[in-house]
């Protein structure tokens, strides 16, 4: 017998990324505290370990993002690095090869993190909605022929 079920109901097999404005706040206000935190504990003349805190931070964000919100993600980051993790702070800076290579590190870190939960999601999803995973009516087969 064939039992009907709608398709909009009942819980997501994958769940919904969060929206990208409410991503961008969120790397907003922690590349803000990261940076005060690494400027004050550490001090403004190492900004490998500001990048390096910052594509961590990326990539957590990244794994609750929609892919369109990782750019936005790291430009936000690469701003408060180049503004106030280097000297002089405050001050906006580009050198070609250093600005460039850090943000090709902050978005591969955003991506990566998005990347990483969404094949996560997917297995999730895939192992709960497989085929021959549960089976509801014993073990039995529903064919003609009975198994």
């Amino acid at each position: 017998m064939i039992e009907w079920r709608p398709l909009g109901t009942g819980a997501r097999p994958v769940p919904q990324p969060v929206a990208t404005p409410l991503v961008w706040a969120g790397a907003f206000g922690g590349a803000l505290l990261l940076v005060a935190l690494l400027n004050a504990v550490v001090g403004p003349d190492r900004p490998q370990l500001a990048l390096l805190a910052l594509c961590l931070l990326a990539a957590v964000l990244g794994l609750c993002a929609r892919f369109t919100a990782a750019p936005g993600t790291a430009v936000l980051c690469w701003l408060f690095l180049n503004g106030f993790a280097i000297p002089p702070a405050g001050t906006l800076t580009w050198a070609v090869p250093r600005d460039t290579t850090w943000l090709a590190c902050l978005l591969t870190a955003t991506l990566v993190g998005t990347s990483l939960a969404r094949l996560t999601h997917a297995r999730a999803a895939y192992r709960r909605l497989a085929p021959g995973r549960a089976r509801h009516d014993g073990g039995r087969g529903d064919g003609p022929y009975g198994s």
